[in-house]
Formats: structure tokens, C-alpha cells, sequence
């Protein structure tokens, strides 16, 4: 039972890993255009520095969660992960019952 909880876990983790690194993804456009913007109506300005901050934040952690997705990730096998019995016909008898 274990390996399947694990690897319900690990399935998880990776999406909301794909989840929050879009979410910092669009937190990091969002600051570069105010970080533009305030710096092209006021340069200097103490916003202009908030939202420059605020843009290295979500650049590192958007550089965390992409390095964590690729860390978490399985390397790929030509075949597919099944543990099951094979599925293979009962061998059957060739020559009549005695």
C-alpha cells in the first residue's frame, strides 16, 4: 500500500508545483510591468523600488519552484510503469484427458 500513497503524493506535489510556479510566473510579469511603468512616471520614486523588490521576489521563487519541478521529476523508461502480472493466456493442454 505504501508505493501507491507515495506516488499519489509524489503526483500531487508535482502539480501543485506546475500550479504555483505559473502563479509566480504571472506575479513576476505583473511587477516587471509595474516596476516599467513606475519607473518610467517617476524614477527613484520609492514605489519604483517596492515593485523592483517585489519582482526579485517572485524571480527567486519562481527560480525555486522551476528547480524544485526538475528535481522532483522521474527520469523517463522506454516502458510504461506497471507492476501487475503479466497478461499472458493459461498454458493450455495439447493431448486428450486419460
Amino acid at each position: 500500500m505504501a508505493p501507491k500513497t507515495e506516488r499519489i503524493q509524489f503526483l500531487r506535489a508535482e502539480r501543485q508545483l506546475r500550479r504555483i510556479r505559473s502563479f509566480y510566473a504571472a506575479a513576476m510579469a505583473l511587477w516587471a510591468g509595474s516596476a516599467a511603468w513606475t519607473g518610467w512616471q517617476a524614477p527613484g520614486s520609492r514605489q519604483m523600488w517596492v515593485s523592483v523588490l517585489l519582482l526579485a521576489v517572485f524571480t527567486v521563487l519562481l527560480a525555486t519552484a522551476s528547480l524544485s519541478l526538475r528535481r522532483l521529476a522521474v527520469p523517463a523508461t522506454g516502458r510504461p510503469a506497471h507492476y501487475a502480472a503479466p497478461h499472458k493466456a493459461p498454458a493450455t493442454r495439447r493431448h486428450a484427458p486419460a
